[in-house]
């Protein structure tokens, strides 16, 4: 009994069942009161409860700079209530501080007046939970606004994870000047636009800003029938101010073809074609183009999703922070602009059914008929008949998903672009395996247990489902909410794991060149589309990251290439190929230099090796001075 007891005070449901009290409830021991979220480290010593900060509901703010946020006035006057009192006193309205609070509560005009001046240039920090890496805290300079929801910059959503469905943010106002001067040089937004894990822009464009673009530099619109193509004539114009003209004036669409003056002809630019005198193009691509600095050049094609990532780099790298961040915002106000004009939506009609689709599904019905008659005649095992079935409709599945894209690609033959597919194609938002359920087939599900039902479900989404089809359905949907809930507990401790183990991690030399041992990989032993995404992302000890499914197949090629005894110690020649002291390549250059220097590729897999870390590791594109401490923000890259 008495070591029950004890058991019970020291840990209560450790060994066998817990103790409990009043309505069946097990009693709380002195582990419960030091563990977990709730328990005394991680609630009173570990997590803090500050004045000066309060919390609110985030709507968009689509007329924001990249640098401002939307502070409602009420949350504003307590937040700076020390500022303004200060200012009330210098200017004579007030000698006490009580007084002052009376001003205050009675929200006398003057107050608002001093609040517009106090809250200028003095940034607040923005804060949304779970806090999972450093961008989750930003700076941003407030606005002052009207309403009770914070406002917040439609770009930066990406960093924090934010949504508008009712996400909740925290602000916090830096007090002192020391606080104040390290939130706008360390932690203001237009200072992190791209992810300290592996050095991409991370304010890229998504959603409506990527379909607007997408809308405004989509191709030229193909004439409805063959007559129609030929009445219709190539408008041959001046320049782009003659472009813009003709489209406000009526005469011309966003998407007409007009032949106009190369502005690039002669120039090097990244994106432009310096040789021809005139280029064809559309008046939505000269509105798009007309926010980009002349270094970059004319952009000429589809511009989705990744291509916008990519201009936005290029914009860095050649002309630099301060201009990006005006591009950011221009490309914002341009995207909503066209998405609103391009008035697209999407109906039930949109989801075009191809007509190949019976012919697939009928050829792989017979595929199957024929494989279960080699079982019947025991030709072939129960298991060899299973994976078979399976590997035919997968195969039917994904022959179908591509008729269906073509199909919505096409679009009957008209004019206008089918919404579904430009949604797609610019990656604003859906992905091909949606449109695959929409207009082709669900394909094959699996059972709670993982194993997969081998009679797929042939129909769509806009044909709708069978009572039968609809109950296996329901198995995946099921699955998916209860593994969503077990992986973020996971993910969650893991992190904690993760940053336990780093919090020590301080970078010590400047570079490895001295003792750095890597490995080579033969180039002709790495597949063609490993070597290609080598050469996008540069290589690991030049400062960029390679993509995990990219270092597996390394991984395999390294293990085929040690069986063979091909594997061998390589000096690291970084110090050879770079032409500049201490310059970190980007990915255009390492791939050049790759081809000019290099039979064989150097990966760096030291610095998981050494417990140090040198200053080109820490991968946005900078060098890293000795002796930081980078901590947290390494982890996404190692």
């Amino acid at each position: 009994m008495l070591q029950e007891a004890v058991d019970a005070l020291m840990d209560n449901g450790r060994h066998g069942r817990p103790v409990t009290g009043a309505g069946n409830r097990p009693l709380k021991s002195l582990s419960d009161m030091l563990k977990g979220k709730t328990g005394r480290f991680r609630m009173n010593l570990l997590g803090k409860r500050v004045d000066y900060s309060g919390r609110s509901v985030i709507v968009i703010g689509p007329e924001l700079k990249l640098n401002q946020c939307g502070l409602p006035k009420k949350m504003a006057l307590v937040l700076f209530e020390p500022f303004i009192i200060r200012r009330l006193k210098e200017l004579g309205y007030v000698h006490t501080v009580r007084s002052a609070k009376k001003l205050i509560e009675r929200r006398e005009p003057i107050v608002w007046d001093i609040l517009e001046e106090v809250t200028v240039g003095h940034p607040v920090l923005l804060n949304r939970a779970p806090t999972l890496h450093r961008l989750s805290v930003q700076a941003f300079e407030p606005v002052l606004i009207e309403g009770d929801a914070i406002r917040v910059h439609p770009l930066v959503c990406t960093a924090y994870n934010a949504d508008f469905d009712g996400d909740q943010m925290a602000v916090h106002v830096p007090l002192s000047v020391e606080a104040q001067l390290e939130a706008r040089i360390l932690m203001l937004a237009p200072n992190n636009i791209f992810g300290p894990s592996n050095g991409r822009p991370i304010t890229t464009p998504t959603q409506d800003i990527t379909l607007g673009c997408a809308f405004l530099t989509a191709n030229p619109r193909k004439a409805a029938s063959a007559k129609a193509a030929e009445k219709t004539r190539l408008c041959i114009m001046e320049d782009a101010d003659e472009v813009l003209y003709a489209y406000s004036e009526g005469m011309v669409t966003l998407h007409t073809p007009v032949l106009i003056k190369n502005p690039d002809l002669g120039n090097e630019t990244i994106f432009g074609d310096a040789t021809n005198k005139r280029i064809e193009t559309t008046p939505g691509r000269v509105i798009f183009n007309g926010i980009w600095p002349k270094e970059i050049g004319f952009y000429n094609k589809k511009a989705g999703k990744k291509q916008l990532g990519e201009i936005i780099n290029r914009c860095y790298q050649v002309c630099g922070h301060a201009r990006t961040v005006r591009v950011l915002d221009d490309m914002k106000e341009i995207g909503f602009k066209y998405a609103t004009k391009a008035g697209i939506s999407i109906g039930i009609d949109d989801m075009i059914i191809p007509e190949e689709k019976g012919d697939v599904v009928q050829k792989a019905v017979e595929s199957v008929g024929t494989v279960t008659k080699q079982y019947n005649q025991g030709a072939i095992t129960d298991g060899e008949r299973y994976n078979k079935i399976v590997d035919i409709w997968t195969q039917a599945t994904d022959e179908v998903a591509s008729v269906a894209f073509r199909a919505l690609e096409y679009n009957k033959g008209k004019a206008e672009m089918n919404p579904v597919f430009l949604m797609v194609d610019s990656a604003a938002r859906g992905n091909r395996n949606q449109v695959r359920q929409l207009s082709g087939m669900r394909g094959l599900m699996a059972k709670p247990s993982g194993e997969i039902i081998e009679r797929p479900i042939v129909a769509n989404f806009r044909e709708g489902l069978t009572v039968l089809e609809y109950f296996i359905s329901t198995h995946g949907a099921r699955k998916g909410l209860a593994d969503t809930a077990l992986k973020t507990a996971n993910s969650g401790y893991l992190t904690r794991r993760l940053v336990d183990v780093t919090q020590d991690l301080v970078v010590t030399e400047d570079d490895y060149f001295d003792y750095l041992i890597g490995i080579s990989i033969n180039r002709d032993m790495i597949p063609i589309a490993v070597r290609e995404a080598l050469a996008d992302t540069g290589l690991l000890f030049l400062g960029f990251k390679i993509d995990d499914w990219a270092f597996r197949v390394l991984f395999r090629s390294l293990m085929s290439q040690e069986g063979r005894g091909r594997r061998r110690r390589y000096a690291h020649v970084a110090a050879q190929i770079t032409p500049e002291e201490g310059r970190i390549l980007e990915p255009e250059r390492a791939r050049r230099y790759m081809e000019d220097y290099f039979q064989d590729s150097a990966i760096d897999i030291s610095g998981a090796v050494l417990k140090t870390l040198c200053g080109n590791c820490f991968c946005n594109g900078n060098r890293v001075q000795a002796q930081n401490g980078v901590r947290v923000a390494n982890i996404g890259y190692r």
